[in-house]
């Protein structure tokens, strides 16, 4: 593999043993390895290098990994890096302080190398997801309505503010820049709804400024307009070549070309506009098949449910039930990894999986085991090779109305949280799955536990524990422990816990929202 395709670890350790360890196991895997040997040389080794994961220790001088790790969510560059804690710290309070600060996992040491590498692969696997499909957020903030952005370039300086005038004055917000280099650096940092450039300048001119846009991905679907003193028809011709939206001549003077600048945009504003009805549309009419309506009723146990979009765009979260026998039900929690809005149809064929696995399962008689399902289920994902590349997490539950016994496995899910009525406790319990469709041969174990009146157990996906307040700060795993303790055990209601998410979010979700509730009362 050439060394620039190789994926890039940094690994932050004062202990040299430690690091040359680490990092010979990760050459042997094809990896670039780059070393620290505390947070500063760490900084540095995030600045100037593109990283696709850190691994680092918590106890270290000067700055501890923790306060690193806040340091460097803080910088939205960095806030997508997998950061994996490699470290001798194993409490429980250690392993939530780490996910906290921004951790995405936790190694202990020693630590089996074997499982280091494989938690390497998995990480940079789902962020390679992320990065392909995109996040919805991004396509809804595209469709929101909001003020519009536009970058200017053009080596003309009194023409470029007479320009950059009348548009904010329009409503607009726009930026200038007076040459391609320039003008590179405010796109990429700006991300405007549209880019508007002088054809001659001097040094790079309008084509080759539009042909470093267009190597560049994430900026080559930005609308362009070139803007000229008299367009030729080779102009023209050339213009339309690399994809440009339109002309607009300087000599037409501020109104008009304030004017067609906004005739532009209010007709991309439209197309955008129409695929948002059209996905609402769809989720209108499937949104049943990755969502129940109702849960049943079933005995001794009382179950409830808040799934809400984000912002109404279909997501990759799925509900789903099944009644096993007159005394076993199953509840199935997921959430497929692929944040564009693409990744809910991916939901359709788990739920088939699933519902196929589960068959398997009732015709071998016996018990019913929630990771014997997920082994099913993995197993199928990871042979079709139409979602093979697509990963899910998985919460199966399976409810015993006769025994009041709750079993319990799950596949890269986050935890199910367990509130006692008896001493208003909360506890988090883990399952310890991969990702579905990550390995053919992940184990899945069961954890079972009997539940007592008034007892309540939460199923949540990712929207929840990552909602942020205001003033950007995420509810967290430890926040909804919190919040769900805090509620009074008469109160404690999927309507109760909707209404402080969204207090605590001011009514604004970065992603899909799903929470099943499930109350023994025997």
């Amino acid at each position: 593999m050439p060394t620039e395709d190789k994926k890039s670890i940094l690994v932050i350790d004062d202990d040299i043993t430690i690091r040359k360890l680490i990092s010979h196991h990760l050459n042997l895997n094809n990896y670039k390895v780059l070393l620290a040997s505390n947070t500063d040389e760490g900084f540095d080794q995030l600045f100037n290098n593109k990283i696709d994961l850190v691994l680092c220790d918590v106890t270290m001088d000067k700055m501890d990994g923790f306060t690193f790790c806040q340091i460097v969510r803080e910088n939205k560059n960095f806030r997508s890096i997998p950061f994996v804690f490699v470290t001798a710290k194993n409490t429980l309070e250690d392993k939530s302080r780490a996910l906290e600060v921004g951790g995405d996992d936790f190694i202990t040491k020693p630590f089996n190398i074997d499982e280091l590498i494989l938690k390497v692969k998995a990480l940079i696997r789902r962020s390679e997801i992320y990065r392909v499909y995109g996040t919805r957020k991004n396509l809804a903030d595209s469709f929101s309505s909001k003020q519009e952005k536009i970058v200017l370039i053009d080596d003309d300086v009194a023409l470029t503010k007479l320009l950059q005038f009348n548009l904010n004055k329009s409503g607009f917000d726009c930026r200038i820049a007076h040459n391609a280099n320039d003008g590179y650096k405010l796109v990429e940092s700006f991300l405007p709804d549209l880019i508007i450039a002088d054809i001659i300048m001097p040094g790079i001119d309008g084509f080759g400024f539009r042909e470093m846009l267009l190597e560049n991905p994430d900026l080559s679907s930005i609308p362009f307009i070139f803007l000229s003193n008299k367009a030729t028809e080779k102009d023209v011709l050339d213009g339309y070549q690399k994809d440009i939206t339109d002309y607009i001549l300087k000599n037409e003077g501020p109104k008009v070309f304030v004017a067609k600048v906004s005739a532009i945009l209010k007709s991309l504003s439209k197309e955008r506009r129409k695929i948002v009805e059209e996905l609402h549309q769809a989720a209108d009419t499937l949104r049943t098949s990755v969502v129940p309506v109702d849960f049943p009723d079933f005995n001794n146990f009382k179950i409830s449910y808040w799934h809400e979009p984000f912002s109404g765009i279909p997501g990759g979260d799925f509900i789903d039930y099944f009644h096993l026998d007159e005394n076993h039900l199953a509840i199935i929690v997921g959430d497929v990894m692929g944040k564009k809005w693409g990744a809910w149809y991916f939901a359709f064929a788990y739920a088939g999986y699933i519902r196929s696995a589960i068959r398997s399962v009732v015709q071998d008689g016996g018990f019913f085991s929630p990771g014997k399902i997920i082994s099913k289920v993995n197993n199928q994902v990871y042979q079709d090779s139409k979602i093979s590349e697509v990963f899910s997490t998985l919460s199966v539950l399976v409810l015993d109305n006769k025994e009041m016994l709750l079993n319990y496995s799950g596949a890269g899910d986050l935890p199910i949280f367990h509130k006692k009525f008896k001493d208003n406790s909360v506890t988090k319990i883990e399952s310890k799955g991969l990702l579905l469709g990550f390995n053919k041969d992940s184990s899945f174990e069961d954890v079972s536990f009997n539940l007592d009146n008034g007892d309540v157990i939460f199923i949540i996906t990712d929207g929840i524990i990552e909602a942020l307040n205001p003033n950007g700060m995420q509810l967290g795993t430890n926040g909804f422990m919190k919040m769900i303790q805090t509620i009074n055990n008469t109160r404690l209601s999927i309507s109760e816990i909707k209404n402080q998410v969204t207090s605590f979010t001011s009514g604004r979700f970065e992603d899909d929202i799903s929470l099943v509730a499930i109350e023994a009362h025997k």
